[in-house]
């Protein structure tokens, strides 16, 4: 047995976003509720599974996707979740400017998803509205999922105004006849991309070019938002899909614009440099989260059903210790479907291969109306059901996350080994003073049907101001010290 973890912990190294208090963790709301949102049993399930703080996942954020909505004519995206339908209807364009109506009967299947959350959470939820594309007619393409060019700007240049409105008229609509009040929003998704291309049989998409376009945009949306009293929406930006690209876009932003965002959203696909991201955010004073991510790779060394839930462990302890961010959030729980028949005339992928890698935690049996979990799942749940907002994010050693909670002094360690045999770890915790706090392990590891799944271990007490302990293989193991 070698040594695996060593480590000292420190509160010099803790996050400096937020006041230091760490936000939650959460989940794109794009696409699987415009998927699942049509039945009330699946609906239910998903607002327990994911968000119950007790009983499922306790996620207390949503980024809640604003559809564009396609030319009503155009049939090319296959996926039977992605095509999440538009507020806008009617539209015309004439010399003083676009004009639409709303359909708010439209996206009922998202929103009763957001609604059950919200009853299933309560108050503190926290609500990001955010864009993949402008409505259709707006577009130089005329069509939501790109440009001809999937390197152009895809927002025509006299529609920023009339997009942003749309955004808007969106987010007071939601606050007044739903409750529900955006505490952010974006009006892009990885926009410095070339992904977006006009008939895309994936999703909606806009390339808004680095520099003037998103600025324009950025300051726009503020407009718009506070013309409608909504001054107390965040703006927050640019949701690049990589970090390297993050600082470029951050950093090509007019004064103005960069003035405008409260926060900083990075998707932490492309890997770069984390700490210079970090140190920007902190150069401009704005608050930083991960705010998407997800992957098909596998970890640890035949780990079966476990390598998918490792390599998502070790991807939530990279971006932690690297970002120290305000927010850790997945690109979406349920990323696959089984139906018999289909949905809007298209095929579901079924169930994924738990054994290999795969998006997503979770598969919707659309037959049986019922979610199936994966080991992903248990492994997002041993990060967020110990780490709650408000703890403070501290920065540790290799394949091990920490937090502190200074009122109820609650330490929590998560340790990742993925190696084939068991690991020893030492962790210094001098600074915490808390020789004699009770040690509660948890853990997963195996497989679903007989794995374990935040199984309790056996408690014990910290006898010395050293944190020692054995892992086993191909595990994730929470320790919560206090």
């Amino acid at each position: 047995m070698v040594s695996f973890i060593d480590c000292h912990l420190s509160l010099r190294r803790c996050s400096p976003f937020n006041g230091g208090k760490f936000e939650g963790w959460g989940t794109s709301f794009c696409w699987w509720p415009n998927r699942i949102g049509y039945l009330d049993e699946l609906s239910e399930q998903a607002a327990k599974l994911f968000f119950d703080p007790k009983e499922g996942l306790g996620l207390n954020i949503i980024r809640y996707n604003i559809g564009g909505g396609d030319d009503p004519t155009h049939h090319h995206i296959t996926r039977t979740d992605s095509m999440v339908p538009g507020y806008a209807i009617n539209p015309s364009h004439d010399a003083n400017g676009y004009h639409w109506s709303y359909d708010w009967n439209a996206d009922q299947n998202q929103r009763n998803v957001l609604i059950k959350v919200a009853e299933c959470y309560g108050k503190d939820l926290i609500v990001e509205g955010f864009s993949n594309s402008p409505p259709y007619f707006m577009t130089n393409s005329g069509c939501s999922s790109g440009s001809v060019n999937a390197w152009e700007n895809n927002l025509r240049e006299d529609a920023y105004g009339a997009f942003a409105s749309y955004l808007a008229d969106v987010a007071q609509h939601f606050s007044k006849e739903w409750g529900i009040h955006f505490q952010s929003m974006t009006a892009m998704n990885e926009p410095d991309t070339e992904y977006w291309h006009a008939l895309s049989d994936k999703q909606e998409g806009c390339h808004f070019d680095p520099g003037e376009s998103q600025s324009v945009m950025i300051i726009a949306l503020r407009k718009a938002l506070d013309e409608r009293g909504l001054n107390d929406i965040l703006i927050s930006g640019t949701d690049e899909t990589g970090i390297d690209c993050q600082i470029n876009s951050i950093n090509s932003l007019s004064e103005a614009a960069r003035e405008t965002i409260a926060r900083i959203d990075i998707h932490s696909y492309l890997e770069g440099d984390n700490e210079g991201l970090r140190k920007l955010a902190q150069s401009y004073y704005k608050n930083l989260w991960m705010s998407e991510v997800d992957g098909g790779d596998t970890s640890g060394f035949n780990a079966g059903e476990m390598g998918a839930a490792l390599w998502l462990a070790n991807k939530i302890i990279s971006d932690i210790n690297g970002l120290l961010p305000a927010a850790w959030v997945l690109w979406q729980v349920i990323d696959s479907h089984i139906s018999s028949d289909g949905y809007m005339g298209n095929k579901d992928s079924g169930k994924p291969d738990y054994t290999g890698g795969y998006w997503g935690l979770a598969t919707a049996d659309h037959d049986s109306k019922k979610i199936i979990l994966s080991m992903k799942y248990y492994a997002m749940g041993q990060f967020s059901r110990y780490i709650r907002p408000n703890d403070t994010i501290i920065q540790a050693g290799e394949h091990v996350i920490a937090s502190w909670n200074q009122e109820e002094r609650k330490l929590v360690l998560v340790m990742v080994n993925d190696t084939n045999e068991k690991q020893s770890c030492k962790v210094d915790l001098d600074e915490f003073a808390l020789k004699g706090a009770k040690i509660c392990p948890i853990r997963t590891s195996g497989s679903i049907e007989n794995g374990e799944h935040w199984n309790r271990l056996e408690s014990s007490v910290l006898t010395e101001n050293i944190f020692e302990t054995e892992l086993k293989e191909n595990s994730i193991t929470t320790f919560v010290i206090r």
